[in-house]
């Protein structure tokens, strides 16, 4: 079926695009208060739930690796992230943020208001049957 192209489309195209923009925009303002870029804050983020190989982490950022060896790099210096081998294969290298990582990537998280607000004047079922459409949305 080929993709909509009327009215309704456009128009939620367009609010998903505004929303992303607004998320990004404060995620990057979050993220400077920590004196990290924007794509530092992701990487620690995507880090502190659990470590990952550099091309995963490239894969999940949609950029290239060599960008995120830059990015880790940068985070390792900082001591928010460490390069360990990987226990299934050591010839992997994983990235997994540190105690200092986690906590910030933690305020990081709780600093993030943008989508935290309008999402709360939603019921439990109106964000039930949002995240399943947009999971939806992704193949999911």
């Amino acid at each position: 079926m080929p993709p909509r192209a009327d009215h309704l489309t456009r128009e939620v195209v367009e609010l998903i695009g505004e929303v992303v923009a607004r998320y990004y925009e404060e995620y990057d303002e979050a993220a400077a208060k920590h004196s990290l870029t924007g794509a530092q804050a992701r990487v620690l983020g995507l880090l502190s739930s659990e470590a990952m190989p550099m091309r995963r982490i490239a894969r999940k950022l949609k950029c290239e690796p060599s960008n995120v060896t830059g990015i880790i790099d940068r985070l390792e210096t900082r001591g928010l992230v460490e390069r360990k081998p990987d226990p299934a294969d050591r010839r992997v290298k994983l990235a997994a943020a540190t105690e200092d990582g986690r906590r910030t990537a933690a305020l990081l998280r709780d600093s993030l208001d943008f989508a935290r607000e309008p999402l709360g004047e939603l019921s439990d079922d109106e964000r039930t049957t949002l995240r399943d459409l947009l999971k939806r949305m992704l193949g999911g």
